[in-house]
């Protein structure tokens, strides 16, 4: 019989908790007799915490169950407790019966043998502000809701103002509906109403506003109206939060004249749900650097950076371990030598999100610096690939911008694009060789490519 490998105890006084929606388990140690579960109320955390300094513990862990954790994780950091908050992966327990109480031993002996490792947590005034964000986004989400409603409400009468106009929810186009909603029923006055800076002539126009007035879409265009006006209104005050929780939390930063007028020059044109208030002067104030100037940043990817993140971007110690957490990276799995799997970790990152949408918009572009490499991975792997690997380089490039307060540094971007060219045109120069083309093929070569 083999003798037994011994564990050292790196946290003897360490407890274990076991988060549930209606309870929490808890284990000081591995007795089964001695784990007691206590409710989800204020006065069962209290009693919680009397329980853990009765049995001596210092040290928690705990998993990170939905939402659940976040009451219980606050009430003992505030407690005094050394808080570990740790993904199910680390806490996955052999295949076997699955208990409450089981879980929460586990979760003690691994915390107790120094096994697990926390979780990377924002301060509590990210956390507030990634509260605005998150509702600002589902705000947006209701807006273009309901657009598309009333795009189908319109469209089920054949009022085609979708194709008239470019929006529908623009000046011009919340004045034919509401024109609409009044009452009026003539094309003719209903296209009077459009812009006069509208490409389409009032007649195409007009053409586009002729259907069936059926009550019932009328009565449903009318409620999505009421409720896009709602949510905008939401929106604005939203922003109006944003704002103020960003000036009152920002670095005292003083923007010189010539920083100031930069700035200006860079000032993007902004979306439909952009956000009113100034995001660049913000944004170099936390960063004091420009993250607008790379081309594809958009003012809703820096406000998402702004608010998920903030300072903290400097907790990171390098590029990739920034990138990593963000999930842009390959999670190889190395089996016998050889990598077995390299798909990228699933999660649900806001701001890993917006990076992939920068890097798609990057995608589309001809004249983009990373448009190069973009394609160059599309090529290999797929788009999906490409969208990912983009998005990784801006987290590296951005990462770099603000720790290090430098400016966006194009020109190299462009010096490695031109590099990647040439190593091309080597590898093409060498295949050539290796087929030992004569003089005619090699004509007749180029001529079939021009």
């Amino acid at each position: 019989m083999g003798k037994a490998l011994p564990l050292q105890i790196v946290n003897p006084h360490a407890a274990g908790i076991d988060v549930g929606s209606r309870s929490h388990f808890v284990a000081t140690d591995q007795v089964r007799g001695n784990v007691r579960s206590f409710g989800i109320c204020t006065k069962d955390h209290e009693e919680l915490i009397e329980h853990l300094r009765d049995s001596g513990v210092t040290s928690v862990a705990m998993e990170s169950t939905g939402t659940y954790w976040q009451t219980l994780f606050n009430a003992l950091q505030k407690a005094g407790f050394e808080v570990l908050l740790v993904g199910g992966s680390q806490t996955k327990n052999v295949q076997g019966r699955k208990t409450d109480v089981l879980d929460c031993m586990w979760i003690q002996k691994l915390h107790s043998l120094g096994l697990l490792s926390g979780s990377f947590l924002l301060s509590d005034t990210l956390q507030e502000m990634r509260t605005y964000y998150y509702h600002r986004q589902h705000l947006v989400e209701q807006i273009s809701r309901y657009t598309h409603k009333m795009q189908k409400a319109l469209r089920l009468m054949n009022i085609r103002l979708d194709v008239a106009i470019r929006d529908i929810t623009g000046k011009s186009g919340l004045a034919i509906i509401e024109a609409i909603l009044a009452g009026s029923r003539d094309p003719q006055h209903l296209a009077s109403l459009v812009d006069v800076r509208m490409k389409k002539t009032q007649q195409q126009i007009a053409e586009a506003l002729h259907g069936s007035w059926r009550e019932e879409l009328l009565f449903e265009l009318k409620s999505c109206l009421n409720f896009y006006r709602l949510y905008e209104e939401a929106l604005r005050e939203c922003d109006q939060m944003i704002e103020s929780s960003l000036m009152k939390h920002a670095p005292q930063t003083i923007i010189s004249e010539l920083e100031e007028k930069a700035l200006k020059q860079s000032k993007k044109k902004s979306s439909k749900n952009s956000p009113e208030f100034n995001v660049p002067k913000i944004a170099y104030q936390y960063f004091k650097t420009d993250l607008l100037a790379i081309s594809g940043i958009s003012y809703g990817t820096v406000l998402c950076l702004l608010t998920t993140m903030g300072k903290d971007l400097h907790r990171f110690p390098t590029a990739k371990s920034f990138a990593s957490w963000l999930r842009l990276v390959p999670n190889n799995k190395v089996s016998g030598g050889r990598i077995i799997s390299s798909h990228t970790p699933s999660g649900k990152s806001c701001l890993a999100i917006a990076l992939r949408q920068a890097a798609n918009s990057i995608g589309n572009q001809k004249d983009h610096e990373l448009t190069p490499f973009f394609k160059r991975i599309a090529f290999k792997k797929g788009r999906i690939a490409a969208i990912t690997a983009t998005a990784r380089k801006l987290a590296v490039i951005i990462w770099n911008m603000v720790t290090k307060a430098e400016p966006y540094k194009k020109k190299e971007i462009g010096e490695s694009n031109e590099k990647s060219r040439r190593n091309g045109l080597r590898q093409v120069e060498k295949r050539i060789q290796a087929l030992q083309l004569n003089q005619s093929e090699l004509e007749k070569l180029f001529s079939s490519s021009l």
